[in-house]
């Protein structure tokens, strides 16, 4: 996905922060999901994962809100991680009519729903807080397009893991992306589970 292809209102964001190439990460990574692959990303800190995860979500969603069910879910580690990615997403979205959304356990989860309910584009959440809504009939996953998990090095806790592999149980179809730092069990799970065939992209 190069830079002239992007969404009008994200390429001029991106140059606005100072962003005018890519990360070898990032040129090797949104090509891949730019044609509707799923990706295992694997790459160092700094390797640019987050800002990937951001412009790729911005592009398939372009760049603006659409009804109510929300087309992008991001599971993170906790609440401080998802206010992080919810603040990088901010950077970016000012502009833009795109609603995110976080979901963690120290919330009212009654509030969650009906914040939820009300419309959202993306979602950033814990697994165990996720699964716990969706059970509770909180979210329409039925227009879901990405199923990303970021950092997926929190997984090592299996309640976690647990949590996180009932959402595809559920899904129809969708576009599957983990990122982490090495591919591993966990990794090698996911692809047993719901990512066979997914492209393993990987940069030092």
């Amino acid at each position: 996905m190069s830079f002239k292809k992007l969404q009008p209102e994200l390429k001029e964001v991106l140059e606005n922060q100072g962003i005018t190439q890519y990360t070898d990460f990032q040129k090797a990574v949104l090509s891949k999901i730019k044609g509707g692959a799923s990706v295992f990303g694997i790459a160092p800190e700094g390797a640019g994962k987050t800002t990937a995860i951001v412009i790729a979500v911005l592009q398939k969603l372009e760049c603006k809100a659409f009804e109510d069910a929300p087309r992008a879910l991001i599971f993170v580690k906790d609440k401080k991680s998802a206010l992080e990615l919810a603040a990088e997403f901010e950077k970016y979205t000012r502009r833009m009519d795109i609603r995110v959304y976080c979901a963690y356990d120290e919330q009212s989860i009654e509030d969650q729903r009906a914040d939820i309910y009300d419309g959202v584009d993306v979602v950033i959440a814990t697994p165990k807080r996720l699964n716990k809504i969706f059970y509770l009939n909180g979210i329409n996953l039925g227009a879901l397009k990405m199923f990303m998990v970021e950092d997926a090095e929190f997984l090592i806790k299996a309640s976690s893991y647990s949590d996180l592999i009932r959402t595809p149980e559920s899904l129809e179809k969708c576009q599957y992306i983990v990122f982490g730092t090495e591919f591993d069990e966990r990794m090698t799970r996911m692809q047993d589970a719901f990512m066979a065939n997914a492209h393993i992209i990987q940069t030092k």
